[in-house]
């Protein structure tokens, strides 16, 4: 009772619309953990960005410093002793030294530093999204795999019905030769244990759908009754290759362009603003502090320009080392249009064989159901053993078998032609 209640549910559900393939994958999607990672990526770049655009802020320090010095500027011991002629004391500037202060610069030109700088962090955040979408692209994959696997076992489930329904009407056929003893009751157990053999397949395949879609359930986080069979003329025939692993590429190479530009900018002169004040000893008047010998305020302001040409020294192997970063990205996308354009003759091909399978598949299955309905008759008239008519019956559902398998896998090559190309 079991079965035939799953089978009728089944077949219900064949006749329901269900979920698409496209809607399980949006589901996997939305599930699968790695889609918050979009959300830190982009928090990510901000914050990035937002520090480098503090660049332009003054910059201040804090600093404090004690020295003791092994000797000190002093006057002439003639000027000292003149000096003290005249009753002035001139002792000189002392060995220990010490002050504390602030000081303030401030970015006018940086030579396009910072907007490198920027660029380059908007760039490397386009390459993590775009990595982070290959993975993410790799989902329907793992989906298709396990749709169609669904599909294959309800498939195989209804021929599994009804071929059990072919058994059981022979099994009551047999049972009434038996009644009118024109059958010997060998013949009806025979068709009997068959039925029962059929009903074994039925468990194993229940336990195999179930698994199967709880699995499918449980990877796009919404609960699978029922899926759709999706239609068969959904791949373009330009077969152009839209895949993000070309997104990605590009932006790896936008990266390295940018960080030309960073290397440039490095190159330009600085021009900025800047200004000191501190209280310690000796302060800027060091005749006052040679006298005196006290601590002082003194403060300094002025505007600064700085060339650093160091840079100059390592430019050729920088510029060296990012054309061969360009060159290996460029190796990556020729290989990955290449191994895309083998697996698109090979799904091409694999639709081709399947389609002209299917063919076949047909005629056979013509063919058996003659022949079955053939062994049935004769087995009615006595001119058959039930063996024979068991042998057409199996032929007939293996057949019936092969169709499926062969319309199943058909599509499961389109799908992933449609997933080779992504058009």
């Amino acid at each position: 009772m079991r079965h035939i209640l799953f089978l009728a549910l089944l077949m219900c559900a064949v006749t329901m619309t269900g979920q698409t393939l496209q809607e399980c994958q949006s589901a996997a999607e939305r599930n699968y953990p790695l889609i918050r990672q979009y959300a830190l990526i982009e928090k990510t770049e901000a914050l990035t960005v937002s520090n480098i655009q503090k660049g332009w802020l003054p910059q201040v320090a804090l600093a404090a410093q004690y020295t003791l010095q092994s000797d000190v500027t002093a006057f002439p011991e003639q000027l000292q002793t003149l000096y003290g002629q005249a009753g002035i004391t001139m002792e000189g500037l002392k060995k220990s030294q010490y002050k504390i202060g602030v000081e303030l610069r401030q970015t006018l030109y940086d030579g396009g530093s910072i907007i490198s700088r920027k660029e380059t962090a908007r760039r490397q955040a386009a390459v993590d999204a775009a990595g982070n979408e290959v993975s993410m692209y790799d989902l329907k994959r793992r989906v298709n795999e396990m749709f169609f696997s669904v599909l294959l076992t309800e498939q195989r489930l209804k021929l599994n019905a009804d071929l059990q329904r072919l058994l059981e009407d022979n099994e009551k056929k047999l049972a009434s030769m038996l009644k009118n003893s024109t059958a010997a009751e060998s013949d009806w157990l025979n068709v009997k244990a068959e039925r029962l053999k059929a009903v074994q397949q039925m468990t194993e395949l229940q336990s195999q759908h179930t698994a199967l879609v709880r699995m499918l359930s449980i990877f796009c986080g919404i609960e699978i009754k029922q899926l759709e069979m999706p239609p068969s003329d959904v791949v373009s025939p330009s077969g152009n290759v839209m895949r993000p692993e070309l997104r990605m590429f590009d932006s790896q190479i936008g990266l390295i362009d940018s960080q030309e530009k960073v290397l440039d900018a490095e190159l330009r002169p600085r021009l900025g603003l800047f200004a000191n004040a501190y209280y310690g000893y000796p302060g800027y008047n060091m005749f006052e502090d040679m006298m005196r010998r006290r601590c002082s305020w003194n403060a300094m302001a002025g505007v600064s320009l700085t060339w650093k040409l160091g840079a100059l020294y390592t430019r050729r192997n920088d510029k060296r080392k990012l054309q061969v970063q360009r060159e290996t990205v460029e190796v990556g996308r020729s290989r990955f249009l290449f191994d895309n354009s083998m697996q698109q003759i090979m799904h091409n091909e694999d639709i081709s064989r399947y389609r002209r399978l299917m063919a076949d598949d047909d005629d056979i299955i013509r063919l058996r159901v003659s022949v079955r309905k053939a062994a049935e008759s004769r087995l009615e008239h006595g001119i058959i053993d039930v063996n024979s008519l068991v042998t057409e019956i199996n032929n007939e559902s293996v057949a019936r078998i092969s169709r499926a398998i062969h319309e199943i896998e058909m599509l499961r090559a389109i799908y992933e032609l449609k997933f080779t190309t992504n058009n």
